[in-house]
């Protein structure tokens, strides 16, 4: 019998289509199913994305049979130990191109010694570093980068499922810990989780949706979006599935979908060869740029996270965000210019905030949209471009709707008066904390004298 294998899960949280499978099986006759709890990684995530992870868990482990081995610890130890102990032939994994998770994976691969760690695969269509320019340097504009990313292509799914690997039962290890339990949630509402969950809202969303995302994925009020964000960061789905179950279909939907994946995968790449770029400006002239602070500008950013602005359609996605631990993708963009070009607030601040409420949070994305609306990043929104909040609410939600949904204060102001409210604010609901057409000016001087267009 060969020397068994170990196939370490991380943002692969599924067993179809799964390329690490198929590594394993060519050498190994079993294999052991491991996911380390890693406090590097726990920590900084807040209550709705670390419950939705051991949810996930707590489904594979499902589909497992209760194999999976679930422990505690820095993977630099946890994992060398383990493959010690089963006199392993290697250790397999998907890759991991993020700044904590290379040097994570490096430095595991130097403890493993003569046993060799084995990536196969990513979370991406396309792995950061693959696609170049003709002059062998990364992008630095979307557009040119997609055109590149789609020439480049992307493998067909793999052909895997739980029968592709003899699973060790690792009932006797010492090392096992139960999945935790979930976090008080304080009310948030998650999707269900696992990869089961996630083939199922795939497959809901191409039949009923996809049709309309393109002309309609702006429209929060319709809920055409695939909200399938949760389950690509933890890898329950991949995004090559997606893809060539929408081969056949050149569309404007499926073109557009196809784009989106692009961008998740050109935020990857650039923070690949950016790493400084999850906590720093892209573009550093930004770094002169000028922002508020002291105790009124720690009230204004209060009263953002709340949803307490007194500018609905602001106030409607920052609720959102409170309850489902997820935001609309056109009210990211809304929230995340008020805080910078409206309350004059470092982006830094509220991708942080995002990141600990968000169930998808995902540092690449997130981090450099909130630069792409602050101006400071690649495919920057132009410095001049700062969003009307009122206008913003009054074009995506022409009917108000989706603001009623989220501040039940607003529910008894008819149709898109919901946006400007000319009778003023009903009882219980706040007037606006700032004028917006001022606040414009001052942010159009402050990028005017870090030199324009930045």
């Amino acid at each position: 019998m060969s020397r068994p294998g170990i196939v370490w899960f991380r943002r692969d949280l599924r067993l179809r289509d799964l390329p690490t499978l198929l590594s394993v099986a060519d050498t190994s006759d079993r294999a052991l199913a491991l996911f380390v709890l890693d406090e590097a990684l726990l920590r900084p995530s807040g209550s709705p994305r670390r419950t939705f992870l051991m949810r996930c868990l707590r489904a594979l482990d499902e589909d497992l049979g209760g194999r999976l081995l679930v422990t505690h610890g820095d993977p630099v130890t946890v994992v060398p130990a383990l493959a010690r102990e089963l006199d392993a032939n290697a250790v397999h994994i998907s890759s991991d191109h993020g700044p904590y998770g290379t040097r994570r994976d490096e430095a595991v691969e130097r403890a493993l010694g003569d046993v060799p760690l084995v990536r196969t695969g990513s979370p991406y269509a396309v792995a950061p570093g693959r696609v170049r320019k003709p002059d062998d340097t990364p992008y630095k504009v979307f557009t040119p980068f997609q055109r590149a990313w789609h020439e480049h292509g992307w493998r067909a799914p793999a052909a895997t499922d739980a029968g592709t690997v003899d699973w060790i039962d690792p009932g006797n290890l010492d090392a096992r810990v139960p999945i935790p339990g979930d976090d008080d949630l304080d009310g948030v509402t998650l999707p269900a989780a696992g990869e089961a969950a996630a083939l199922h809202r795939w497959h809901e969303f191409r039949d009923d949706d996809l049709p309309h995302y393109d002309t309609e994925r702006d429209r929060p009020d319709l809920d055409r979006t695939s909200r399938l964000s949760p389950y690509l960061k933890f890898g329950c789905i991949h995004p090559r599935t997606l893809l060539h179950d929408v081969r056949s279909d050149h569309g404007g939907a499926a073109n557009r979908l196809r784009s989106e994946l692009a961008w998740r995968d050109f935020y990857a790449d650039v923070l690949y060869h950016r790493p400084d770029t999850a906590r720093r400006n892209y573009n550093r002239r930004f770094d002169d740029i000028t922002y508020d602070s002291g105790p009124d500008a720690e009230r204004a950013f209060a009263a953002w996270k709340e949803g307490r602005t007194g500018f609905p359609i602001v106030d409607a996605g920052m609720r959102q965000l409170l309850a489902e631990g997820w935001m609309h993708n056109r009210l990211r963009m809304i929230v995340a210019s008020f805080l910078a070009k409206d309350l004059h607030l470092p982006w830094w601040w509220g991708a942080r905030h995002f990141m600990n409420r968000l169930v998808d949070g995902d540092l690449a994305s997130n981090q450099h949209g909130w630069q792409w609306t602050a101006g400071s990043g690649t495919d920057a929104a132009p410095y001049f471009r700062v969003f009307n909040p009122i206008t913003q609410g009054e074009k995506f939600d022409p009917t108000g709707e989706y603001v009623r949904r989220w501040v039940p204060e607003l529910r008894g102001v008819n149709g898109k008066r919901v946006h400007r409210l000319p009778d003023g604010p009903p009882d219980g609901y706040p007037a606006p904390i700032v004028d917006h057409a001022h606040e414009r000016q001052v942010a159009l001087d402050r990028y005017g004298r870090i030199g324009g267009k930045g």
